[in-house]
């Protein structure tokens, strides 16, 4: 799982009729640190995530392995909304802070 933030959305009025009915989120991948990198994925979305919301995400063959995704033509997902993060007894992210 990577982890990464929603930053936009996807509309395709033509696409796979295997992709009907998923939403496409536009994620920025971050680093351990939750610093913002200069790559980007577009992800189906399986949790409801909105823009702003901090996300884990899988990508390859796993991110067809949610109930949503499984046998659909996608190479990455959001799986999770994260609350908070810490890393080494820090906290790096507080959702409701």
């Amino acid at each position: 799982m990577l982890i990464g933030k929603v930053v936009g959305s996807v509309v395709a009025s033509q696409k796979d009729e295997k992709l009907e009915n998923l939403k496409l989120l536009v994620v920025q991948v971050h680093d351990h640190n939750n610093e913002p990198q200069p790559s980007y994925v577009v992800a189906a979305d399986s949790v409801q995530a909105g823009t702003g919301d901090l996300v884990l995400f899988a990508t390859g063959s796993s991110a067809r392995q949610t109930t949503l995704t499984e046998n659909r033509p996608c190479d990455a997902v959001v799986m999770a909304v994260v609350d908070s993060w810490d890393l080494g007894g820090e906290n790096v992210y507080e959702k409701w802070a």
